[in-house]
């Protein structure tokens, strides 16, 4: 007899990737490796230098490349044989992926592809440099398939209703402080469970008013640990 599988929804941040290397893009002073957000992650930061841009961009790439999913990764792909697992992610790596796990949504984008600075639905796979000069297929520069601030979040509705139809919410390697991303836990079912994988957790407004949360004071990779096997004992 087929049981029908319950619905996990996963909520991951920077800090689920850190532990594989890649850097959580903000420092403590707001900058992103050195430079103003404004001058590397903004469309008029593009439009004045574009050239910073994209090796801004390109030097993520190469790190990427050489980055391996870690053990946090490991055992989300591996709880797709118990749950129906989605995966909602800030981060623009594809270690997720590389982990095994099948079914990622990108809030933010995609480091390892491409798009048309004039049509946002111009998306191609990339894992070479950016360069100025290099067009998509209507003529027109290709850019970082990243959203931006001060650009719309395409998938945030997507995100929304995949929480509001799960029965286990964990939020995993977020502080959840980033708005609009910081407000999914929001639409979380009154009876579904809230699972916060933080060493040093800061409860945003939608937390601290979450149904059934659980805090598990640890970093990704053992705070994961611990959870699968919470979650595997249901």
């Amino acid at each position: 007899m087929n049981v029908e599988k319950k619905k996990l929804v996963v909520l991951s941040g920077a800090g689920i990737s850190a532990e594989s290397g890649i850097n959580t893009f903000r420092d403590t002073d707001g900058l992103w490796e050195g430079h103003d957000v404004l001058e590397v992650a903004t469309p008029e930061g593009f439009k004045k230098n574009p050239v910073l841009v994209l090796d801004f961009y390109n030097q993520r790439r190469r790190h990427l490349v050489t980055a391996k999913p870690n053990i946090a990764h490991l055992l989300l792909a591996e709880m797709e044989e118990f749950f129906e697992v989605s995966i909602v992610t800030q981060n623009v790596d594809d270690l997720h992926e590389r982990a095994g796990s099948s079914n990622i949504l990108h809030l933010h984008g995609e480091l390892l592809k491409s798009r048309s600075s004039k049509n946002e639905n111009l998306v191609y796979d990339c894992k070479e440099d950016i360069l100025l000069g290099d067009l998509c297929e209507i003529g027109s520069q290709l850019r970082p398939h990243i959203v931006w601030f001060r650009e719309p979040v395409p998938l945030l509705a997507t995100a929304a209703e995949l929480v509001a139809e799960a029965d286990f919410v964990v939020v995993v390697g977020s502080s959840m402080q980033v708005y609009p991303a910081a407000a999914l836990v929001g639409f979380a079912p009154i009876g579904a469970e809230i699972y916060l994988i933080d060493p040093k957790p800061t409860l945003n407004y939608e937390l601290e008013h979450s149904h059934n949360l659980t805090i598990i004071n640890e970093k990704a990779s053992v705070g994961m640990k611990i959870l699968y096997e919470k979650l595997l004992k249901k």
